[in-house]
């Protein structure tokens, strides 16, 4: 897609340079986290929060450089998941790959209000998925909460997001970060969580 003219303001998600759309539903929603892997601001690609039917959420991997159990996809035609959409330049392709080191590309098709966006990149664990979830350390509980609420995902998945956070992290003797379950008036609204960047 090309500007027509240098002077005019490009809309959200217009492109001046190839590109690819992705879906993130992992610490990745966070774009504040994204800029550290990627190398630069990643505010300007969000098109704004997204829902995939047909996959379910679940903390299927055990990732040995975090040491914890992180996000995955699994095709559930039952189930939907909620995330953020990106539209990423091509030349942060490579940077994205290996930050998601041990996740491969899937193609889906994701909805945003009344408009389908098809061809979309994800990622889902190559292999050594387990039939278990584990529980995510606090560094990924935080980055993957903060990254809902600020993106503006659905208040009543917020919620059901950290509380199978804090499930997981029960069963295994974990207990959520502090910058999570400190917050007042918690009870009240998810989109009161105000966590540390």
């Amino acid at each position: 897609m090309t500007s027509h003219s240098s002077k005019r303001k490009m809309r959200k998600g217009e492109m001046t340079e190839p590109f690819f759309d992705y879906f993130a539903y992992g610490s990745c929603m966070c774009p504040v986290d994204l800029k550290r892997s990627l190398g630069e601001n990643t505010h300007p690609y969000i098109l704004g929060p997204a829902t995939l039917h047909g996959y379910r959420l679940g903390f299927y991997f055990h990732f040995p450089r975090r040491n914890c159990g992180v996000l995955d996809i699994v095709e559930d035609p039952h189930s939907k998941v909620e995330g953020v959409l990106y539209r990423l330049p091509l030349r942060l392709s490579d940077r994205l790959d290996k930050r998601e080191e041990g996740y491969r590309h899937e193609y889906v098709a994701v909805q945003q209000g009344d408009r389908q966006f098809t061809n979309v990149r994800t990622y889902t664990v190559e292999e050594g998925r387990s039939l278990r979830e584990y529980a995510p350390n606090d560094w990924y509980f935080s980055v993957v909460m903060r990254g809902a609420v600020t993106c503006g995902l659905p208040e009543q998945y917020c919620w059901k997001l950290f509380h199978h956070m804090h499930q997981l992290q029960q069963r295994e003797g974990r207990c959520p970060p502090a910058e999570v379950t400190g917050v007042e008036n918690l009870r009240s609204s998810p989109l009161q969580l105000k966590i540390r960047a």
